[in-house]
């Protein structure tokens, strides 16, 4: 097969791309620098805070979801320690007619609480290694139980702990 001659062939060649912007080297390059803290939340101080004004005495109401039966709670905390971010709780739960110990601990970063109930002895619808657990703290908590055949329940717990007494009745004449 013969071989095709060379030939000079025209290209037609583009320009380089013209900005209208031009480039001044005079001006200093100067690095990215962020100014101030990204995050301005300090869990650790917030810790030390809650430690100091959490109320001791909580109350409010156990409803199972099984049996769909409620009890009251009283909650009585004895010691409230900051330990870094996390706020370490230890006291007294009267659950129904049985009290317990028990010991916890409330993140202060994230508002996550676990509460773990010491006792042997609980309620018929709690038990024996299973933990209340709050994802907004003491506020609204589920009962985490160690078994998948038990359903859990709610726990309901405010600082007003204000027993109201009844007006009395008085007689009319």
């Amino acid at each position: 097969m013969p071989v095709p001659p060379v030939m000079d062939v025209p290209v037609e060649i583009q320009a380089p791309f013209a900005s209208s912007q031009s480039f001044d080297s005079s001006q200093p390059i100067l690095p990215l620098a962020v100014e101030g803290s990204v995050e301005s939340f300090d869990p650790v101080a917030r810790a030390s805070y809650l430690a100091s004004t959490m109320p001791k005495q909580w109350c409010g109401n156990y409803t199972a979801f099984a049996s769909n039966s409620t009890v009251d709670v009283e909650l009585t905390l004895a010691s409230v320690k900051s330990m870094g971010q996390m706020v370490d709780l230890r006291g007294d739960m009267r659950i129904g007619s049985i009290s317990t110990p028990v010991q916890g601990n409330l993140n202060a970063k994230s508002d996550q609480l676990d509460l773990l109930p010491l006792s042997p002895q609980l309620t018929d619808d709690l038990e024996i290694g299973g933990r209340f657990l709050g994802l907004q703290g003491f506020s609204l908590a589920g009962w985490e139980a160690p078994r998948m055949t038990n359903t859990g329940g709610r726990l309901d717990l405010s600082p007003n702990c204000a027993r109201l007494e009844p007006a009395p009745v008085r007689a009319l004449w």
